[in-house]
């Protein structure tokens, strides 16, 4: 027997494949963004296909969304710690 769910791994990869045009159409260095952007949503293979949602997308952007948060919250960190060495 098959299985009945594919992997989010292979989720993932067709939800590449259907924006392959809209990327075609990057500048090179969005390009390299697009595909930051769903490296980002890989790290977060075992939630999404754990969430299943009925519309996976919204699981990929949500994952996108976390990992981005995080760098925002470190470099606001980065901020705080220069801004105090600067204070001394």
């Amino acid at each position: 027997m098959g299985r009945t769910l594919p992997t989010f791994t292979r989720i993932i990869d067709n939800e590449i494949e259907s924006w392959s045009k809209y990327r075609r159409g990057l500048r090179k260095e969005d390009q390299e963004i697009f595909d930051e952007l769903f490296r980002a949503a890989r790290i977060h293979l075992a939630e999404n296909f754990y969430a299943m949602r009925t519309i996976p997308f919204e699981s990929i952007i949500i994952s996108m969304l976390i990992e981005e948060r995080k760098i925002i919250k470190k470099l606001q960190r980065e901020i705080e710690n220069l801004n105090k060495i600067n204070l001394q």
